[in-house]
C-alpha cells in the first residue's frame, strides 16, 4: 500500500476492488490510481473485468453461478500477486455482494488489505455515456441479464470509499482515494508500533506460508 514511496510492511501487496454497474467510471479510477501507485515505486497490476472474461473467464456466462465464478477466479489471481507484493486493483461490476464478501475473506486470511470501492452515477448518466447503447437496449428487452436494469447489483454495505462520478472528476475520486489509503497505512503502522508481538507473529506466520 505504498504512496509516496513503497509500503514500509515488507513491502506486501493489497488488493483495492472497484466495484460499480457498466459505465459507472471503474476502468478510469483503476488506471488513474494505478499511474500514482506507480509513481510511488509500487508494483501494480489491473484486473479488468472485461478483459478476464476474454480470457481467464472464457465460456463463462452471465446468470448468477457464472457471475460468481467470474469473481472467484478474479480474486484468485488477485490474492496471488497480492501475496508477492503486487498493488491489485480488481475493475469489475461483480454485482453480488456474498461473491465479493467471499474474497475479502480470503484476501484478508493472507493478513493483506483488501479495500472496497463503490462507484456510482444515476442511470441517466450511466445510459448517457453508453456509446454502445447497451443500457438502452436492455430496457427495451433486447438484452437479458443486463445488470442494474434485468438483473440485480447489490451495493456494498460497508465500503471503504464511495465515489459518485457524476459529481467528481476522475482525478478529485483519485485524490480522495490516495488520502483514505494513506489514511488506512498510518492505522496499519500505529497498530504495529501498540501491538508488536503481533507484528512478529503476523510475519512469522506469512514466512511459513511462503516457505511451504
Amino acid at each position: 500500500m505504498a504512496l509516496e514511496k513503497k509500503y514500509p510492511a515488507g513491502d506486501r501487496g493489497m488488493v483495492i476492488w472497484f466495484t460499480g454497474l457498466s459505465g459507472a467510471g471503474k476502468t478510469a479510477l483503476s488506471r488513474s490510481v494505478s499511474l500514482q501507485l506507480t509513481a510511488g515505486g509500487n508494483k501494480v497490476e489491473i484486473l479488468d473485468g472485461d478483459e478476464v472474461r476474454e480470457s481467464l473467464s472464457r465460456g463463462l456466462g452471465f446468470c448468477r453461478e457464472d457471475r460468481d465464478e467470474n469473481v472467484r477466479r478474479i480474486g484468485f489471481v488477485a490474492r496471488l500477486l497480492a501475496r508477492n507484493g503486487v498493488v491489485v486493483l480488481v475493475s469489475a461490476i461483480s454485482p453480488y455482494r456474498q461473491s465479493r464478501d467471499d474474497v475479502r475473506r480470503a484476501v484478508e486470511r493472507d493478513e493483506l488489505p483488501f479495500v472496497e470501492v463503490l462507484i456510482r452515477a444515476p442511470i441517466e448518466v450511466l445510459i448517457e455515456r453508453d456509446p454502445k447503447g447497451l443500457y438502452k437496449k436492455a430496457l427495451a428487452g433486447e438484452i437479458r441479464n443486463f445488470t442494474g436494469i434485468s438483473d440485480p447489483y447489490e451495493e456494498p454495505e460497508s465500503p471503504g470509499l464511495v465515489v459518485d462520478s457524476s459529481s467528481e472528476s476522475v482525478g478529485e475520486s483519485t485524490a480522495r482515494l490516495m488520502s483514505f489509503l494513506r489514511r488506512a497505512e498510518l492505522d496499519q503502522i500505529e497498530r504495529a508500533q501498540d501491538h508488536p508481538e503481533q507484528a512478529i507473529e503476523s510475519a512469522d506466520r506469512q514466512s511459513m506460508q511462503e516457505g511451504c
